[in-house]
């Protein structure tokens, strides 16, 4: 029998140890943290965004990151295969706009509880609390793994699944770069991908906390808009996070990366589902029921009240001005700012902060059927820890769920 020692108890490493196991392997599962699956526990807002139901080539194609090196591995272990897996664990799951798939009960921690059962009915070996110093190798293959505490855990073949390097409060610390690159792996330079983003503006604060849905935020660079999403977000102290700024992040950091120093431009549109002239007349009803009050206090039933302040303002409006007196001009002013909120993007914000991390293994020394690395024989890469990363909406989480079920199935085949 095969003895797999698997290093990571996230997504990856928690199927990747599934899968070996139901292909007839010995398996250890080492996790540093306390808990297995710390990171899958807080995904989507603690619901876990598990998968997409989109077909192959549209989730290979919201992996801009190498997405095409797990095509191999989505044949194998897919969207329905997953669900499939869950479905048999007591998860059920349910489909949300974009076809995000989430659990039925919206708790993500049912889900890392799936993987739990699996891996007792697997009669895999957990230790949690035991981080690894280094793969151990003799004549460039493996032999086993070194932890933390000195002990050796010898096998046959080894899975790095250790995550990224962001959210290191949930053991996505950077570990597996370091493994990695000592058995002589390239490390493509990390970078935060699905990042929330800093502005320039200093009434940014004031915007704190709130949260907005069903807006539009778009990429405006050069004048030209060159990616939009809509959804809810959310601004912060520095700036603007929330699902579809995390999703505009990767093209932000691409433009950064390609033009350093150029003016990059995030435009808002509170009311994307209205037309010019249907906002125009809402504005207008509105002045007509609030035609004795100040403009401040008759904008309530269109924005927020954090909002109200912000968007009179860099109207050039008189906030103390009764609306019966707002002109055409000051309300077409107002309406500009409604439809498009600017932001100038500074910067992102850290690795640390990033869902997913951009880089890590470097996908042309591993070979896309087996996971199985070209340079070590026995060692197999899954999940971030490969220079994989895609747009939110379950595509993240599937490319781990794939490269596990592939790299675990591969190790106890070879």
């Amino acid at each position: 029998m095969k003895k797999i020692v698997i290093i990571g108890g996230g997504a990856a490493g928690m199927m990747a140890a599934v899968s070996a196991s139901q292909h007839g392997a010995k398996v250890t599962l080492l996790e540093k943290m306390s808990v297995l699956g710390r990171k899958v526990s807080i995904t989507g807002k603690g619901r876990c965004n598990i998968t997409n139901i989109a077909d192959k080539q549209t989730i290979i194609k919201n992996i801009p990151g190498n997405g095409s090196f797990i095509y191999s591995a989505l044949h194998n272990f897919g969207n329905q295969d997953i669900i499939d897996f869950l479905h048999h664990h007591g998860v059920m799951t349910k489909v949300e706009r974009g076809g995000r798939v989430f659990p039925v009960s919206d708790n993500a921690k049912d889900v890392v509880e799936a993987f739990r059962k699996a891996l007792k009915e697997g009669q895999v070996e957990v230790i949690t609390g035991q981080s690894v110093k280094r793969i151990l190798m003799h004549n460039g293959r493996v032999t086993g793994v070194l932890a933390g505490n000195n002990i050796e855990y010898p096998a046959d073949a080894v899975i790095l699944a250790t995550g990224g390097a962001s959210y290191p409060g949930t053991g996505s610390s950077g570990d597996g770069y370091r493994m990695g690159e000592m058995v002589g792996h390239t490390i493509v330079p990390l970078k935060p991908s699905l990042v929330p983003l800093e502005v320039g503006e200093d009434w940014i604060g004031e915007l704190q906390g709130l949260s907005l849905k069903n807006v539009t935020a778009s990429v405006i660079f050069d004048g030209k808009k060159m990616a939009d999403d809509f959804g809810e977000m959310l601004f912060t102290h520095y700036g603007l996070s929330g699902p579809i700024i995390l999703s505009l992040s990767k093209k932000v950091a691409e433009i950064f990366k390609n033009k350093p120093g150029e003016e990059v431009l995030i435009e808002i549109n509170l009311k994307p589902a209205l037309t010019a002239e249907v906002l125009d007349k809402r504005i207008q009803r509105d002045f007509e029921k609030f035609s004795r009050k100040q403009l401040k206090n008759s904008l309530g039933d269109l924005l927020p009240a954090k909002l109200i302040n912000v968007v009179i303002d860099l109207a050039h409006l008189d906030p103390d001005k009764f609306v019966h007196q707002i002109t055409k001009d000051e309300r077409a002013r107002l309406q500009q700012q409604i439809t498009n909120l600017t932001f100038t993007i500074t910067g992102t914000r850290p690795v640390s902060e990033a869902i997913v991390t951009a880089g890590g293994i470097h996908v042309k020394e591993i070979n896309p059927k087996t996971m199985e690395s070209k340079i070590v024989e026995g060692l197999f890469f899954a999940g971030e820890v490969i220079d994989i990363d895609g747009y939110t909406g379950g595509f993240n989480l599937q490319a781990a769920f794939s490269t596990g079920y592939i790299a675990g199935q591969s190790a106890a085949e070879r």
